[in-house]
């Protein structure tokens, strides 16, 4: 019998969240072991490429799960942002206007376990992008991303960053 089944909802709402918290001890475990040995620069090289393989694949799955169209749209990016496990760490807001949604990262688990452990920031930005850019491209290959504010380059204080998603009508 399958364990997960035995479990209440709230026990497989809990397990979910420890997950995604698991994921983001991965991710911070690799990246600081490269950070000490070979430095920023090349830690940052090596985020960058794993946010662009790893983000299309965990798109990929949550599409197949919330069983989205080919071209969902803005609406379908929104759900699937929702499931997205940093949006399980992280308080998180989305607004869509348009063509255009904004996802705004409130509070980021990374940063605020970089602070607790006194170190510097994650320069995220450039990891950050690809993971959204092709977050957003695999959900629907119309949606275009750019990043509003991300460390090092806030311009924004009130959150730790913002993302804009941009939907390329006529692209079917």
């Amino acid at each position: 019998m399958d364990v997960l089944e035995n479990l209440s909802k709230e026990q497989l709402i809990a397990y979910i969240r420890a997950m995604a918290k698991n994921m983001s001890a991965l991710d911070g475990v690799w990246f600081q072991s490269i950070e000490k040995e070979k430095g920023m620069d090349e830690a940052m090289w090596h985020d960058c490429e794993v946010w662009k393989r790893f983000t299309q694949t965990e798109a990929r799955r949550i599409k197949n799960f919330l069983k989205l169209p080919e071209y969902p749209g803005l609406e379908g990016l929104s759900q699937a942002l929702d499931l997205h496990f940093n949006s399980l760490l992280n308080r998180t807001e989305t607004r869509i206007e348009g063509d255009v949604l904004i996802y705004r990262v409130i509070d980021c688990h990374v940063q605020d376990a970089r602070t607790r452990k006194g170190m510097p920031f994650h320069p995220c930005m450039s990891a950050g992008y690809m993971e959204y850019k092709y977050f957003g491209s695999t959900i629907d290959p119309r949606i275009d991303c750019e990043v509003l504010s991300c460390y090092p380059e806030v311009k924004d204080s009130s959150c730790a960053c913002i993302w804009k998603f941009v939907l390329k009508r006529g692209e079917e």
